[in-house]
């Protein structure tokens, strides 16, 4: 197998990373839009995913959609050459079925065919599709994490595509020295020797494959209480989030969250750190205050009898 920079190495997008894992743990998430700047190692973070849930006795596909993929390409055809030489109609797979158990990557996603991306979406959701070709009716399994890229500047997606996308985050150029440093030092030794350097990061390679399998089997012991619901449903109210899907999406991916971090109940830090991912293409509110902010404001102490009362934020 070709050595594949690996997920570990990678220096800094700790939010990226994250909502990849997060994905990957609870693939019901939907998927990950990562919007932002090009040269900041998107596709290469995505490989190096699929490459650390690789393992010999089950592979992970990862299958890269090209935006000018054909419909056959994409979604399959009948094999005309068994249908003319054996005289039987055999489905030649297309690359949503390929993706099967793995991810399903699309660069400038927002440029893919809209009837592609609605058929894509659908699969995602349910699981396969049905292949209509020549009155030929065949189920195709397509299970997979979808991960899109795109630059916004290059247009946008529809509305209703876009909320598809369980979880996005917005991936910017490094703008500490010593991080740009290590990503150079990382990357030309890469270059120089991939064998080496992956073996280098074989063990956290390893326990970061246990960690998210572990995470797997302790997802659905995770304890939620009544208090995280409501305050989940408090966050996306303040955001003005439309529907549930934000509310159910925000439980899910705090839950993955608690599993990955080898805990069996949800926490509150655990909402605040995930809701983010969430949120980000769904608030019509940016950092509003929250509503115990908003009491206190109410009756904060008056400054002219020389009480000052400062009050801390939610960075949502």
């Amino acid at each position: 197998m070709k050595p594949y920079y690996p997920f570990t190495a990678i220096c800094g997008q700790d939010q990226f990373k994250l909502a990849l894992l997060l994905t990957t743990i609870d693939p019901s998430l939907g998927g990950v839009l990562v919007m932002g700047d090009k040269g900041t190692g998107k596709t290469t973070t995505v490989r190096a995913l699929a490459s650390l849930l690789h393992n010999p006795v089950q592979p992970f596909p990862f299958v890269n959609l090209p935006v000018g993929a054909t419909e056959d390409r994409v979604l399959g055809s009948v094999d005309l050459e068994i249908l003319i030489n054996e005289k039987r109609e055999q489905v030649r797979k297309g690359l949503l079925a390929a993706a099967h158990g793995g991810i399903l990557y699309i660069d400038e996603v927002n440029l893919l065919n809209d009837y592609i991306m609605d058929v894509l979406l659908d699969a995602s959701s349910s699981g396969g599709y049905y292949l209509e070709r020549d009155g030929l009716s065949a189920w195709q399994d397509s299970r997979f994490i979808l991960i899109g890229t795109m630059n916004p500047e290059e247009g946008e997606l529809r509305p209703q595509l876009l909320d598809r996308f369980g979880l996005c985050v917005t991936v910017s150029t490094p703008a500490d020295k010593v991080q740009r440093a290590t990503i150079m030092q990382r990357r030309l030794a890469f270059d120089a020797g991939p064998q080496q350097f992956v073996h280098a990061f074989a063990e956290t390679e390893r326990e970061m494959n246990r960690a998210v399998n572990l995470a797997r089997t302790l997802l659905d012991q995770v304890y939620i209480s009544e208090d995280t619901y409501l305050e989940v449903a408090d966050h996306c109210l303040e955001h003005q989030a439309e529907g549930m899907r934000a509310d159910i999406l925000i439980i899910k991916a705090a839950r993955a969250y608690a599993a990955f971090s080898n805990r069996l109940a949800v926490t509150s830090a655990d909402v605040h750190h995930v809701a983010p991912l969430v949120l980000a293409h769904r608030s019509k509110q940016r950092n509003p205050p929250s509503r115990s902010q908003q009491r206190q404001r109410e009756h904060a102490p008056s400054p002219d009898r020389g009480e000052y009362h400062t009050e801390s934020s939610r960075n949502l």
